[in-house]
């Protein structure tokens, strides 16, 4: 691999031509929420604590009124340095405070005691579900009609159906997070709103072409991984409603086509998928973060290319991580103002995709359509190929997120690296018993409370040591897959860790986290642009599914130490616990 100086220099070449390729996009229409004077004014006042809070707040006049009294304000401070109390001021005048867009709700298919429940061995845990049970209901969101009649005073993106929302901060949809969202509400019954989740879904998928990161018209420019033909999946393997599936295949392969259209890149006849987000702007949502992480840059074009690889790290739904992280000069810590996330073919996007593939596949033959099965079959299987040509490593025994510019894998531990185990998507069974030693021997199983999403203290939350609800969800659910009883002891081993750790977490704080620490006893994560947010609704997700696979075994105790394997004998995992 190259030195650092010429790795930069490199980057910079590299991403100079796909801007000169893809010109950049505005990031949506609206100059309040999205772009403008006004928005860079308040943002960089630091009028709350959080970004997010002032765009998402509600306009009290039409934006031009708004706008034009905004330009008026400003001919008074000729040098542009409003005071901080007279934008106080005219935020008071002109907005109000986030959470209007919403009537309270509660979802009319909740029921008290769902079956899964009566499934779940452990008395403690059955009683912990029916408490996860009852968050849908505070969870829950339905959109004022006033929303719907005068959109222009929201930066909420109207959707036809009540949803149900992740939590904390995160006031509106988001589309990865409703994947676990959407099997939750199923295993609880809830038939009609995960029904209204999905369509909503749809709806952006028809109304953009894509599923956006959220609800919001800030996020318009961007996704997250595209779980939307397996949230339909879960739904027709639940309701066997075919004409639900035949209605909403035609938007699943519009949102396939977005993906290969403008997410695909072609390298060595291969031909794989990353994230890109051509907007070359601070994220409104993020803004001063932004504005103050491109501040030791020269020139406006290494500002433009610094925020559009902050959107793509974004669209991963990993904001943020050392996985995006750049090679940097010798002497140079890496941090995230050197993230290149779209400078990454992504091991779990491509495994999503191949799973997607061959789920759209199975849709058009139950519904009479062999030709389209068969080219998505076949999509598929090139994909496998591309995968294991360019992120397979025979001695390492993993898949590897695959750098640009280095034109090589990138070999440190992420729980992504064993995605195809989750989707299925590799070719000889060998692989999948050289995964489970790989995972085995990472040193990443030694952790009391759950599978860290990297072994990198970076400080960023998609790193050590925080462990996340569907990364700890799609490797066990790969293990499980497998037909080794190795791999399927160490799956349940894990979701016995997780439960206990999700468990040991509600019993203390009496909520549920997006996120928890992989150390301590029961302790939610932290880190990056935020502090740690409870609700949460991917966390209930997951857990519901958990007990669904393993309610006749996991206990609320647990098991008190780290997850064993056939490699380390439990008197050692009793030693790391007593120690911690």
């Amino acid at each position: 691999m190259a030195g650092g100086g010429t790795c930069t220099a490199l980057w910079f070449l590299f991403r100079l031509v796909s801007c000169q390729q893809n010109m950049p996009l505005p990031p949506c229409d609206s100059e309040i929420y999205c772009t403008g004077q006004l928005l860079h004014h308040v943002q960089t006042a630091k009028l709350f604590n959080d970004d997010k809070h002032f765009v998402d707040m509600k306009l009290k006049e039409h934006p031009d009124v708004v706008l034009s009294a905004f330009q008026n304000l400003s001919q008074d401070w000729p040098s542009n340095a409003i005071p901080p109390s007279t934008l106080r001021d005219f935020v008071g005048l002109y907005f109000d405070e986030p959470g209007q867009e919403f009537e309270p709700w509660t979802p009319p298919d909740w029921k008290d005691n769902p079956k899964l429940l009566g499934r779940i061995e452990d008395p403690a845990l059955a009683g912990w579900a029916a408490k996860l049970n009852q968050l849908w209901k505070s969870l829950g969101r339905k959109i004022r009609q006033e929303v719907r009649d005068h959109p222009e005073l929201y930066s909420l993106i109207p959707t036809p159906h009540p949803l149900v929302v992740p939590g904390g901060r995160f006031r509106e949809l988001y589309y990865w997070d409703s994947y676990w969202v959407v099997n939750g509400l199923l295993l609880s019954e809830m038939t009609t709103t995960a029904r209204g989740m999905i369509q909503n879904l749809l709806y952006l998928v028809d109304t953009y072409g894509f599923v956006p990161n959220g609800g919001r018209v800030y996020y318009e420019r961007r996704s997250q991984p595209p779980f939307l033909t397996l949230m339909v999946e879960s739904y027709y393997q639940a309701t066997q409603d075919q004409a639900f599936l035949r209605g909403a295949l035609p938007t699943l392969d519009k949102e396939y086509s977005f993906w290969m259209q403008n997410r695909s890149l072609t390298l060595h006849n291969h031909t794989l998928n990353r994230h890109h987000v051509p907007v070359g702007s601070p994220r409104p949502e993020s803004y001063t973060d932004d504005l103050e992480l491109a501040e030791g840059l020269t020139t406006d074009l290494q500002k433009q290319l610094l925020w559009e690889e902050l959107k793509a790290g974004a669209e991963s739904g990993w904001d943020f991580s050392s996985r995006w992280y750049r090679a940097t000069p010798p002497g140079q810590t890496p941090s995230l103002g050197h993230t290149g996330a779209s400078q990454v073919l992504p091991v779990d996007l491509n495994a999503l995709l191949c799973r997607n593939e061959r789920t759209l596949a199975s849709f058009h033959r139950l519904l009479g359509d062999p030709e389209a099965a068969a080219g998505y079959e076949r999509a598929a299987a090139v994909r496998q190929r591309a995968m294991e040509a360019l992120m397979w490593d025979e001695r390492r025994g993993a898949w590897f997120d695959f750098s640009l510019l280095a034109n090589a894998t990138r070999t440190q531990f992420h729980p992504s690296n064993l995605a195809p185990l989750w989707a299925q998507c590799f070719s000889a069974p060998a692989m999948a018993e050289r995964a489970l030693v790989y995972l085995q021997e990472s040193g990443a199983l030694r952790f009391p409370n759950g599978v860290p999403a990297s072994l990198q203290d970076s400080g960023q939350q998609w790193d050590y040591p925080n462990a996340w609800p569907p990364l700890q969800h799609m490797l066990i659910e790969g293990l499980s897959k497998l037909p080794s009883v190795e791999a399927k002891k160490l799956a349940f081993d894990l979701a016995q860790n997780w439960i206990r750790t999700n468990w040991r977490a509600f019993d203390k704080y009496d909520a549920m986290f997006e996120k928890y620490d992989v150390n301590g006893d029961g302790k939610p994560g932290g880190g990056g642009e935020y502090d740690v947010q409870l609700g949460f609704g991917w966390t209930n997700g997951v857990v519901l599914q958990l007990l669904d696979l393993y309610g006749d075994r996991l206990t609320a105790g647990g098991l008190s130490g780290t997850t064993t394997t056939s490699s380390l004998p439990l008197l050692l995992c009793l030693l790391h616990v007593t120690l911690q």
